[in-house]
């Protein structure tokens, strides 16, 4: 599956939908899923949501998806963002994206890492954010840090879930500069441990 934590990009649909054309090329056997960052709310969120969802992106808002191969499943769920609060959109709600979800390991789209400790005592095994742009500059990434519970880039431990915060690929207009800290796309592998569900 290919998943995208939020932020596509920066502007308003009408300029800035050449700039996101190519991901309606994107193809994974289990789907392509996304979830909306805090930059979606300041550039026409419904418009963009809507959008990202006629590109073939299933965009999981405070909801789910249950991944099968055999008998095996794993829930994919997604959260709308923070910035939602104080408006009329959709509050991110983890209760309702895990509502009626099988027993089965989680992975939770979350774009701001720092509520993570909150998706671990709900039981998430895997939590995928960005927001941070890994700091940015080098020293720069310890005061991100402060303003996301700490996580700010790359794999956390917390209370038996693993929190991984992805930098971005740094095309942020906003401030596009990197020092010290690489643009990426992740790639994960997921294996059945021995023992484990």
């Amino acid at each position: 599956m290919t998943v995208i934590t939020g932020d596509f990009i920066d502007g308003r649909l009408k300029d800035r939908r050449d700039d996101v054309a190519p991901l309606a090329s994107l193809r994974a056997r289990d789907g392509v899923f996304a979830i909306p960052g805090n930059h979606e709310y300041y550039f026409g969120y419904e418009s963009w949501m809507r959008h990202d969802a006629n590109m073939g992106i299933r965009m999981l808002l405070n909801n789910h998806s249950v991944i099968e191969r055999g008998n095996d499943k794993l829930v994919l769920a997604g959260l709308t963002d923070l910035a939602a609060r104080g408006s009329a959109f959709l509050q991110p709600d983890l209760d309702a994206a895990l509502h009626g979800a099988p027993q089965a390991p989680i992975i939770l789209l979350e774009h701001q890492p720092g509520m993570a400790r909150r998706s671990a005592s709900a039981g998430v095994a895997l939590q995928l954010s960005g927001h941070t742009h890994g700091g940015m500059v080098l020293g720069l990434d310890r005061i991100v840090a402060r303003a996301n519970d700490g996580f700010v880039s790359g794999l956390y431990q917390i209370d038996g879930m693993q929190l991984y915060v992805n930098n971005g690929t740094g095309l942020w207009p906003g401030f596009a500069l990197r020092i010290g800290r690489p643009s990426e796309l992740t790639v994960f592998t997921l294996k059945r441990l021995k023992g484990h569900v």
